[in-house]
């Protein structure tokens, strides 16, 4: 991603509702679909800014690996723990370490080759660990804000199934999700189309529509670590290594 994009996630990242639902409705999959020992090994890839691990720390062990230098070190600060640097699938350096949790929320999008970084990972799961990755979807909603991200791509349920095939990963369970805001959010792009607007979408609303629109959001936890939406912004998905 661009270094602006990196810096204003820094600013806004604790508090804005995308990111503190997100975190909710993570939070909430992983109790649901990932059975975790007081003293899980858990592997954050693409931490970003790190405003994730603070919440993964409360359910196990934790590493965590981020490109970009400048976020690197302020997740490290945040988190109190040494970010590692790397990229997928071949400049990664994750030693002998297998985990019971590998998360990747929206990062899959950005790498090239997502078929062979999922076989990386594959490789580092612990026998029973498991994989919890979200990603944009609905590729019709492509826009300015993917662009200023560097995305690959936006999913479809059967390509991220074709990924997760090719990867050598089963799928448990797969959602979309951020369904109830997906009017709202389609009719932002579209708008964004129409008038050639520029750079990403993620302009910190008022504290009281902030305030609602994670509750909003935030709300889908209910269905999605169970359930499934037939449409959204999003897809999550939890996998496990396919029988060989």
């Amino acid at each position: 991603m661009d270094r602006a994009i990196y810096d204003r996630m820094a600013e806004i990242d604790a508090e804005h509702w995308w990111f503190a639902a997100r975190r909710r409705i993570v939070s909430a999959l992983i109790r649901d679909q990932v059975p975790l020992s007081p003293h899980a090994e858990i592997l954050e890839v693409g931490a970003g800014t790190g405003s994730n691990l603070t919440m993964l720390q409360g359910m196990g062990h934790v590493d965590a690996i981020e490109p970009d230098a400048k976020a690197r070190a302020l997740a490290s600060r945040r988190a109190g723990i040494h970010v590692e640097g790397g990229t997928l699938p071949d400049r990664v350096h994750l030693e002998d370490r297998h985990y019971d949790l590998i998360l990747l929320l929206d990062v899959l999008e950005h790498i090239g080759d997502d078929h062979g970084s999922l076989r990386v990972l594959r490789g580092k799961l612990a026998p029973g660990g498991r994989m919890v990755l979200t990603v944009p979807a609905s590729p019709w909603m492509w826009s300015a804000h993917d662009v200023a991200h560097h995305h690959k791509r936006r999913y479809t349920a059967r390509t991220l199934r074709a990924a997760f095939d090719a990867g050598g990963l089963s799928v448990r369970h797969m959602s979309h999700f951020n369904t109830l805001l997906y009017p709202l959010i389609a009719a932002a792009r579209i708008a964004g189309r129409l008038r050639h607007r520029e750079g990403s979408d993620e302009a910190m609303p008022s504290p009281l529509v902030n305030a609602v629109l994670e509750r909003v959001f935030a709300a889908e936890r209910h269905w999605v670590t169970r359930g499934t939406l037939p449409f959204g912004v999003s897809l999550l998905a939890v996998v496990e290594p396919a029988p060989r």
